[in-house]
């Protein structure tokens, strides 16, 4: 048999995925025994022309990671769904937006101001911005930004076939991919491979004693005690609403959960399932205490929606 192409991309995204495929250290040789890389600019240099010469789907999987933040990121990712058989969401910011994600909390016109004009590094004195260029298009003139007004996850713009969660995806689950390549042992299609249906509490090893809590606290704030649930100690774990897979890292470090693997089987929407919780957790019925408790929590946006913002209920309720 021929080798297995395959190709890989960093869109919007902090780089951490692409670095990741490397953390199966000596079996990526064993990849390499069964597949040929034809495209991945990370580390080779290939050009979008390369791409665009190849036959469609010459390339016979793709992992893609990052979100679509850019004109130049959705060209590209309907570019490579084109030339590619599988197309795979590899990440958090792929699978739902991610970090990037977080903007849409903004406009674009805002976004701008603050990195263009008034970080306290910037300057700027002539305020100059990205470009937007028009075009027409099927007879209606488009504006196309160079940024896009609304980070999206990847199967917002094109058709995906398998997704990958993580931020990144850990060693062993994309090494489970990789064999699943190799073999052709792939699962059904629009499957989340690599990850689990229960939650990260599954995999955790703090002990939970169903402790109920009047105050929450940020993380620099407290020294866990290194054997209950970071929730009973009063620190937002989004461990019982998010997929598990991950073999719980972060808990293992006593640090909290923050969702990168997304929601579990059972939750469609991350924060909505965490509010639930947290909300089951305030051992009081007292307003004043429950409220000075909620307003306890920093940033809810970033804690509850920090990777699934552009893929939330939220989202579509702004929308």
């Amino acid at each position: 048999m021929s080798k297995l192409k395959l190709g890989m991309y960093w869109a919007a995204s902090c780089g951490g995925c692409e670095i990741s495929v490397l953390e199966v250290h000596e079996k990526i040789l064993d990849l390499l025994d069964v597949a040929d890389i034809v495209f991945w600019p990370c580390i080779m240099d290939f050009k979008y022309r390369d791409v665009e010469a190849m036959p469609d789907e010459a390339i016979d999987v793709c992992l893609f990671n990052g979100a679509i933040r850019t004109g130049e990121n959705e060209e590209i990712a309907k570019l490579l769904r084109r030339k590619s058989r599988t197309m795979v969401s590899y990440g958090a910011c792929s699978m739902m937006g991610g970090i990037p994600g977080l903007a849409n909390m903004f406009s674009r016109e805002e976004i701008f101001e603050r990195v263009y004009r008034t970080t306290e590094s910037t300057d700027n004195p002539d305020g100059i911005y990205p470009e937007l260029r028009t075009e027409v298009a099927e007879g209606c003139e488009l504006e196309l930004p160079g940024v896009y007004p609304k980070a999206k996850a990847l199967h917002q713009v094109v058709d995906v076939d398998y997704f990958m969660p993580g931020c990144p995806p850990v060693a062993k689950q994309t090494w489970a991919v990789c064999e699943a390549i190799a073999s052709g042992n792939l699962p059904p299609r629009g499957s989340i491979v690599g990850a689990g249906e229960k939650s990260v509490c599954d995999e955790c090893r703090f002990e939970k004693k169903g402790t109920t809590v009047t105050e929450f606290k940020r993380p620099h704030e407290v020294v866990p005690d290194g054997k209950t649930c970071l929730l009973e100690q009063g620190i937002v774990c989004l461990g019982p609403a998010t997929r598990s897979g991950c073999e719980a890292q972060c808990l293992s470090a006593n640090m909290p959960c923050r969702g990168c693997y997304g929601p579990t089987g059972e939750t469609t929407d991350m924060g909505c399932g965490m509010i639930g919780l947290l909300g089951s957790l305030i051992g009081t019925d007292d307003e004043s205490l429950i409220r000075k408790a909620v307003d306890q929590i920093v940033d809810p946006a970033g804690y509850f929606y920090r990777f699934s913002m552009p893929t939330s209920t939220l989202a579509r309720s702004r929308r």
